[in-house]
């Protein structure tokens, strides 16, 4: 049960509350009311105007069904049957997206080719709910001239469990990163199928691994800065460890980790099998260096994560890092390795 890079932990707090219903209140009360007004009787101003013949949609939880034409809107039904169809279809768009492509006059077509999907892929943007991959996400946002949470505002929302925040502030302020992985590769670095896998097995309903995935992906966002500066040292064997037999995604993880490894602000070292005994076996631990000049320090375990500021223990944990740092690979033949383990898993 991990937490920067393994498996979660729910931790004292649980795992983050789910968000609070829409509009504040239980879903029961949505649609009470006679066909064509609110559940107050007045115009429904909570959805802030979807647009009909009146400038409202109205909410209707009785509603009969009619096929294709009675949409979900968060928690809320939206009766559409008398808005004339390009509306309703249009209820089913991202605009920022729309109108970003718009202004710069990109298609499905010339987005794909610029970042390297299928065209379907790239289609799939313009609507709502539907977010590129990590990966995708800023290069896409900057093709269209624009900020990730212009475009996608739900990725900015914290998603990591509220216990585990504290280190989360913590390695974003930082101004450098050390961090020994014996058994998982570190979270900053790892690829969402990568993170779901480590999941895998824990008492999690669907929602919380999404959660917990979206908050390790959000993470990431430390490495496109100039600080802090990432240095990473791994066991060789987290390179060779089968994911439950997805040799794929081990090929796809460990072509990741060698193109972080050659990021300006990243260096990853790998610890050789051919090492033996040595420090690291001991477990693993982060070291964040504060602009305070102040080094604070994350060590994980099967039970529960701490975060270390007593003195005599960071320096420790310092005298530690040395020792292993010293038993790694120099950073050019890690990234060899990095890219033998990748072909490896072909």
């Amino acid at each position: 049960m991990r937490a920067p890079g393994g498996r979660p932990r729910r931790g004292r707090g649980g795992l983050a509350a789910p968000e609070a219903q829409v509009h504040g209140g239980p879903p029961s009360r949505i649609g009470r009311g006679r066909p064509g007004r609110s559940p107050r009787g007045g115009p429904d101003n909570a959805t802030g105007g979807l647009g009909s013949s009146t400038g409202t949609h109205h909410l209707q939880s009785t509603l009969p069904r009619v096929a294709g034409r009675l949409h979900h809107v968060g928690l809320l039904l939206v009766d559409v049957r008398n808005v004339p169809e390009p509306a309703w279809r249009n209820l089913r768009m991202n605009h920022a997206v729309v109108a970003a492509m718009a202004e710069v006059g990109a298609t499905a077509d010339s987005l794909a080719a610029q970042v390297g999907v299928d065209p379907k892929t790239a289609a799939k943007w313009a609507s709502r709910g539907r977010i590129p991959q990590t990966r995708h996400r800023a290069k896409v946002a900057a093709i269209l001239g624009k900020e990730v949470g212009e475009l996608w505002p739900d990725v900015l929302k914290r998603r990591e469990p509220a216990w585990f925040r504290p280190w989360a502030d913590i390695e974003r302020e930082a101004i450098a990163l050390r961090w020994f992985e014996l058994a998982w590769v570190p979270g900053l670095l790892q690829t969402e199928a990568y993170a779901r896998a480590t999941m895998a097995g824990e008492t999690l309903t669907a929602e919380e691994v999404d959660d917990l995935v979206s908050a390790r992906m959000q993470r990431q966002a430390v490495l496109r800065r100039e600080v802090p500066l990432l240095i990473a040292v791994i066991d060789e064997l987290v390179l060779r460890r089968p994911v439950y037999g997805d040799r794929e995604l081990m090929r796809e993880q460990c072509a990741h980790l060698a193109t972080c490894a050659e990021l300006p602000a990243v260096s990853v070292h790998i610890v050789p099998a051919a090492v033996g005994m040595y420090p690291g076996l001991g477990g693993p631990f982060i070291l964040a260096e504060l602009n305070s000049g102040a080094t604070v320090a994350h060590v994980d375990g099967q039970a529960k994560a701490q975060i270390i500021e007593a003195t005599a223990e960071v320096a420790t944990l310092n005298r530690r890092w040395e020792r292993i740092r010293g038993e790694a690979l120099s950073r050019a033949q890690s990234l060899e390795m990095l890219r033998e383990a990748a072909r490896s898993w072909t």
